[in-house]
């Protein structure tokens, strides 16, 4: 058993030729306004009876959120947009092998982990010899919002990520367990010793700034919408 499937899928190879148009379609396509909301278990079901109409209302729903996902870690546009159109096709390659033994919003990020891996093991295995792979930086976000970027950056690589599925994707913790298979109570600690730190990083940047601070703390928000757009 391989997280909600009875055996594993291959989520890493790419489809660049995007056979699937109507994917591709409803990527581009504005997300329609929901009237009634379902569950994205339920959707999931419908899904793999064949309606097309619950897979779209899968995608508006998650596309977003996978995106910042996917930016966040890698800091270039094109590969969050190329990597969200993958967990997807990777959902249609996989629809009749699905179980619901978890929610659908952690077996997406699951997914979506596995990729992110996935590119950067490339990325490594693309570098010159001695170099390291270092993901593209962007120089358009505001002053307070590269501050985080830069004292997230200074945590040690289990403790950030547990704090950005928190904070970010808005993960409660038994789904970061889950994800990251970790008990609950190494969740806690990891993220209270995340938060700690990160605050010890920012705080310098605070009292330099009093507007910046306020500003700072704004940002420090992290709400799901708001992570779309850093």
């Amino acid at each position: 058993m391989v997280g909600n499937f009875r055996a594993g899928c291959d989520i890493t190879g790419y489809e660049r030729d995007f056979e699937n148009r109507e994917l591709i379609e409803m990527w581009r396509r504005p997300a329609a306004p929901v009237e009634m909301m379902i569950s994205d278990e339920a959707l999931m079901t419908e899904f793999q009876s064949g309606s097309q109409e619950a897979f779209e209302e899968l995608f508006a729903r998650y596309r977003g959120p996978l995106y910042g996902f996917f930016r966040r870690r890698l800091d270039g546009d094109q590969r969050a947009d190329d990597l969200t159109q993958e967990t997807f096709l990777a959902v249609i390659r996989a629809s009749e092998r699905y179980e619901p033994r978890a929610l659908v919003r952690t077996y997406l990020y699951g997914i979506a982990m596995d990729l992110l891996a996935a590119e950067r093991r490339k990325r490594y295995r693309d570098s010159p010899p001695g170099e390291v792979a270092l993901e593209p930086a962007s120089h358009e976000a505001p002053d307070a919002v590269l501050w985080i970027r830069q004292a997230l950056e200074r945590l040690d690589d289990s403790e950030r990520e547990v704090l950005m599925l928190r904070e970010y994707e808005q993960l409660s913790y038994a789904e970061i367990a889950e994800l990251l298979k970790l008990p609950v109570n190494t969740v806690r600690s990891r993220l209270f010793r995340s938060r700690m730190a990160l605050r010890g990083y920012l705080e310098p940047e605070r009292k330099s700034s009093d507007a910046a601070a306020g500003e700072v703390a704004e940002s420090m928000k992290l709400t799901r919408a708001e992570g779309e757009a850093i």
